[in-house]
């Protein structure tokens, strides 16, 4: 059963809550992965289309914003290389987690001046459409990561 949705007054109540419980410091993946969050992110994360002036606020993204920690926490998760779309390839560096219904969230790894791994959140959202493609994308392996960076 997935978690209970945040339903929150307005745009500027989910932003605050953002900034308040994803920007206050790195959340620990289960695998002890400190993740970073950046405030403009949410602009990129919490809506539709990130073509201007198209830009749509998403309800169902914004509703789901406190399942990234959950989803990040959840040792039981898939997890899956991203796809480069540009590059037409999956890379091991990218970290795609789902665990609750169709949802998705997307890391960056990098890694820290002493060599320790380090996320970054780079987005989330329902992957109705997609979702069977994500399944199908090579396991996420911290070897692989480690040795691509």
């Amino acid at each position: 059963m997935p978690p209970p949705l945040l339903n929150l007054a307005d745009q500027a109540a989910y932003h605050a809550h953002y900034i308040a419980t994803c920007c206050a410091g790195p959340v620990l993946t289960h695998d002890g992965i400190p993740v970073y969050f950046d405030r403009p992110r949410f602009y990129h994360a919490f809506f539709e289309s990130v073509v201007y002036p198209d830009d749509t606020f998403s309800q169902v993204r914004a509703q789901r914003m406190d399942w990234i920690q959950l989803t990040l926490q959840d040792a039981t998760a898939d997890r899956f290389q991203g796809w480069n779309k540009k590059k037409k390839s999956y890379e091991p560096h990218r970290r795609v987690e789902v665990v609750h219904e169709d949802f998705v969230v997307i890391l960056e790894m990098s890694k820290r001046k002493d060599g320790q791994l380090k996320g970054k959140f780079v987005t989330c959202y329902q992957a109705d459409n997609s979702i069977g493609r994500i399944r199908q994308s090579p396991a996420w392996n911290r070897q692989d990561c480690e040795n691509a960076l």
